[in-house]
């Protein structure tokens, strides 16, 4: 989405900064020998381009998965690239085997715990940005001492943000050049709502309540903002960054941005079960998005669930550390009742639940745990490069159903499984 230079109303894309600056290279010239002033003691210390981090963009069809295993050594710090499937995703797009992952979809991860990085590439979808350095390259990287961070490229990620509008609108306004689609200019006002919700001011809007506007002309953007209900969910960048992302022919979606801005944060909810049960009643509905969710109702005083943190009309997205959005009803009871004695739930308000129905992205795509979910397992591995393929795979035990099951979740019954498994020569995760 290029903008312009021609009309003043669009900002230009002024391009990004070189990452680094080259330090210039010995000419050798025989005439002049070793006397040759082009000759210096500073040269780079590492081969030209020896560490320049690559991007990978996986956009997953239904059916496929990414097509490589994440694993963790130990005794040592980063993320191994292992397994790449000969011809599958990754390996189509320039994944390698032994490649380190420094960022999971703009976000620097070398220095965070394994476990989050599974679950980022977990929750990120059919889509996911991999930044990585090749394992030589990472080796010379910490062998020189080098900060990883300064190797790659500055950017901004794209901003998610919920405007609430107030007596006086939404506090913003769009311009687009003539006769040009797809290209939206937002101007904000001064201590308006949509600066209060972290829109910048001269931003580039990608979507309007999840839609992309790439293909709208100026009468169908004006025409959908006035359609368009309180909240509104903007999805907007800054021109640089929409270049760097451009350049790399990476779609620009809700699942790639920043929600810092956003009011709604997902809640975990650690409860152990009560004579009582846990006191609170499951109830499938239909979202704002047409498919079936899961609801907390009727919430008992005093109970668990009501110590807990658990509100009328929370949202269930999760039981003990596993994403259970994709499970239909008998299949969320089936995973709470998996522990008899206790249970940990993530849940987002019912107010969040209709904003992340409203532009189409899960919000587990933004939740960052400290804590390691029982259903990110570990498999045995060996360290790179001498790797070799295993045969016996760890995979979750399977979810049979008990038809006998009803949508009361108490009190929960059902034995307990121990979901998680550490081997002695690190840890390893399949996409």
């Amino acid at each position: 989405m290029g903008a312009p230079h021609t009309n003043p109303e669009v900002l230009p894309f002024t391009g990004l900064p070189e990452a680094t600056e080259l330090t210039p290279r010995f000419q050798f010239s025989p005439k002049d020998g070793i006397d040759n002033p082009a000759l210096s003691l500073a040269e780079d210390s590492e081969p030209e381009g020896a560490l320049q981090p690559r991007f990978c963009f996986l956009k997953k069809e239904e059916g496929e998965d990414f097509g490589f295993w994440l694993h963790q050594e130990v005794g040592n710090s980063g993320h191994l690239v292992r397994q790449v499937k000969p011809g599958g995703l990754a390996h189509r797009k320039g994944l390698r085997e032994c490649d380190r992952i420094l960022e999971v979809n703009g976000v620097y991860v070398d220095d965070t715990e394994h476990f989050r990085v599974v679950w980022k590439i977990k929750r990120s979808g059919k889509q996911v940005l991999l930044t990585v350095l090749d394992g030589e390259a990472y080796s010379l990287a910490k062998a020189l001492d080098r900060n990883l961070t300064q190797l790659l490229p500055h950017y901004n990620r794209p901003c998610l943000c919920c405007v609430a509008k107030d007596q006086n609108g939404f506090g913003f306004s769009v311009s687009s050049p003539q006769g040009v689609k797809g290209v939206f200019r937002v101007s904000v006002v001064r201590n308006g709502p949509a600066e209060k919700a972290g829109v910048p001011d001269g931003s580039w809007l990608l979507e309007l309540n999840g839609t992309s506007v790439k293909n709208w002309t100026s009468a169908r953007m004006n025409k959908k903002l006035k359609q368009s209900n309180s909240p509104m969910g903007l999805l907007v960048i800054d021109a640089e960054s929409e270049e760097f992302y451009r350049q790399r022919n990476i779609k620009i979606t809700a699942a790639l941005a920043s929600s810092s801005w956003l009011p709604f944060d997902v809640r975990k909810l650690q409860m152990t079960r009560g004579p009582d049960g846990y006191g609170f009643l499951l109830k499938e509905e239909t979202c704002g998005s047409g498919k079936k969710g899961q609801f907390m109702r009727e919430i008992d005083a005093g109970l668990p669930a009501e110590k807990a943190g658990m509100r009328d009309g929370d949202r269930l997205l999760g039981v003990n550390g596993e994403s259970v959005e994709d499970l239909d009803h008998h299949g969320m009871v089936f995973k709470i009742r998996a522990d008899s004695k206790q249970v940990t739930l993530l849940v987002i308000d019912e107010e969040g639940s209709k904003f992340f129905d409203l532009v189409g992205v899960s919000p587990l795509a933004f939740y960052d745990d400290q804590v390691a979910p029982s259903g990110l397992r570990a498999t045995h591995d060996s360290s790179c490069p001498s790797a070799r393929q295993e045969n016996d795979v760890s995979t979750f035990p399977p979810c049979h159903l008990d038809t006998d099951l009803h949508w009361n979740a108490r009190p929960p019954r059902g034995g307990s499984w121990d979901l998680s498994k550490e081997e002695p020569e690190g840890r390893s995760q399949p996409f």
